[in-house]
């Protein structure tokens, strides 16, 4: 390993004892070629998570927390408790292929990009729309769009789907499903924005990253399996979190477009205090 390429992953999980197991143990399966170390943060679950890594993955540093403080702030305590020059922040809900990992940070480092995310797929290999423009109400809605037509389970569908991430390029954000980023520009950027429980804390962040000169890079070069929604189901309250999370992204980067937002979601029934 050298300084300039030694990676920490931290794992964000919170009663996904299951997935979070299949996610360690593809990382075993394959190790990455310079993994530091793999950093579990567990916030407070209570599906036996804690032991079962304990007892299965000895080698993963464990951090147990009391209670659930959201994922950003987990990710954050996670970056603090790492030392490698190389973070990738990697959900419970992902598997892992040997050569992925190694592949998302050789084109990382070849593009001097601040972040990085690979290709994900589905557990029937399907792409995800995991990339995009900056937030605001005509990306939203355009972002929509794309997702809807790539989640068609048609030939169309798919063919759609596969030309969205059949290319490398530089885009705004990358899904902090999993997003390999250098640690000193997470520490510039003051890492996650800990306002944001769950959901859009990957845009901001890699917005802050952005704000510093920073590029973000897709790629189709590595593929990781993502086991959508595993996590958010486990947190429960989801549409409760991504509305909290909506509102608070506005106010910080479109305040004028938050009362509309807000009036919305009321009219909608889903008012947020």
């Amino acid at each position: 390993m050298t300084s300039s390429s030694g990676l920490d992953i931290i794992i964000v999980s919170f009663n996904t004892k299951a997935d979070l197991l299949a996610c360690l143990g593809s990382l075993d399966a394959g190790r990455p070629r310079d993994l530091h170390q793999t950093i579990v943060v567990d916030n407070g679950s209570s599906d036996g998570s804690v032991d079962a890594v304990r007892a299965s993955f000895p080698g993963a540093k464990l951090v147990a927390l009391d209670r659930n403080v959201g994922f950003a702030a987990a990710n954050n305590i996670g970056i603090r408790n790492g030392t490698a020059p190389l973070v990738l922040l990697l959900n419970s809900d992902t598997i892992v292929p040997p050569g992925a990992i190694d592949r998302l940070v050789d084109r990382l480092n070849a593009t001097g990009a601040a972040a990085a995310g690979p290709k994900l797929v589905d557990g029937s290999g399907w792409p995800e729309v995991s990339f995009g423009t900056m937030l605001s109400p005509v990306a939203e809605w355009a972002q929509r769009r794309r997702v809807r037509r790539a989640a068609g389970r048609t030939p169309d569908a798919r063919h759609y789907a596969d030309q969205l991430v059949a290319e490398e390029r530089e885009v705004d954000w990358v899904t902090g499903a999993c997003l390999l980023t250098r640690r000193a520009a997470a520490l510039e950027a003051g890492g996650l924005d800990e306002r944001f429980f769950m959901y859009e804390e990957d845009v901001d962040f890699c917005a802050a990253l952005r704000a510093r000169g920073g590029r973000i890079l897709f790629t189709p070069a590595a593929s990781v399996t993502h086991l959508r929604g595993r996590s958010i189901r486990a947190a429960g309250a989801g549409s409760t979190h991504y509305d909290r999370s909506h509102v608070a992204f506005y106010e910080k980067h479109h305040p004028g477009w938050a009362p509309v937002l807000r009036l919305w979601l009321r009219v909608r029934g889903r008012a947020i205090r």
